[in-house]
């Protein structure tokens, strides 16, 4: 049994034909979907979504990629959703220097007042981070979290050890499915294998078969195949421990 660690199922992408997509999914043996927001305003739908389906766990958040849509407002609105709706944990968050004109002040607000609810209520987060892995992991230890998922990671080796020693495990996606993929395959193979998630990250970041095209969770098997050869592991093994590895880190069974 595979969990999809990241994938937005409650996307318009997948207004169509979003019953299918799920059951493809497990008749594939991806029998569970981890959900992350990105914005208050998609919340109620997104909850609406994950309502309609067992397999599927909501996680509520503040993505750093729409920073312009967010408002002081919407953290006082996500402590009183996670009292409500007690999502499995707070994201997706984080900080992307990567973006164009990326307000760095304004992202290091929002994450640092989400990492606190996290604390308060003792959830993981899922983190969304791209070249700022240096001031995210001095964010996390300033905050002193009991950890969570550092979504399709992207840093070095030096770093991956040190989100590992804060507790978190390190997300890997369709990204690992590509032939020039050097580093990630580095990664995936030399980390420890309790450290490893696997995701999509649907409808977005579509694996080596698939490019240029909708992602799907009915996609995460074919990154399970590159991960089980580089870790020369058979697939009910490695499935069993990632299983593990993600219910150690997330409210789910």
């Amino acid at each position: 049994m595979l969990i999809d660690t990241h994938c937005h199922i409650d996307v318009d992408a997948f207004n169509d034909d979003r019953d299918d997509v799920i059951n493809n999914a497990h008749a594939l043996g991806v029998m569970k979907l981890i959900v992350p927001a990105i914005q208050s305003s998609s919340w109620d739908h997104l909850l609406m979504i994950c309502q309609q389906y067992d397999d599927l766990y909501p996680a509520l958040g503040l993505h750093p990629v729409y920073q312009d849509s967010h408002q002081p407002s919407d953290i006082d609105q996500l402590e009183a959703y996670i009292q409500l709706h007690q999502p499995v944990a707070v994201g997706e968050i984080g900080l992307d220097y990567y973006i164009q004109f990326a307000n760095k002040e304004k992202q290091q607000f929002y994450l640092d007042a989400q990492l606190a609810l996290a604390r308060q209520y003792k959830l993981p987060v899922i983190l969304h981070v791209r070249k700022a892995h240096d001031q995210m992991l001095k964010s996390l230890k300033n905050a002193k979290l009991d950890g969570g998922i550092c979504h399709a990671f992207n840093g070095s080796l030096q770093q991956a050890h040190q989100y590992i020693n804060l507790g978190f495990k390190l997300g890997f996606g369709g990204m690992l499915t590509y032939g020039r993929s050097h580093k990630l395959k580095m990664l995936a193979q030399s980390l420890p294998l309790d450290s490893i998630v696997l995701e999509t990250d649907a409808p977005d970041m579509s694996g080596a078969l698939h490019n240029g095209q909708r992602n799907s969770p009915e996609y995460l098997p074919e990154v399970l195949e590159v991960l089980c050869s580089l870790r020369n592991m058979d697939k009910t093994t490695l499935s069993e421990q990632l299983y593990t590895n993600l219910t150690s880190c997330l409210p789910i069974q």
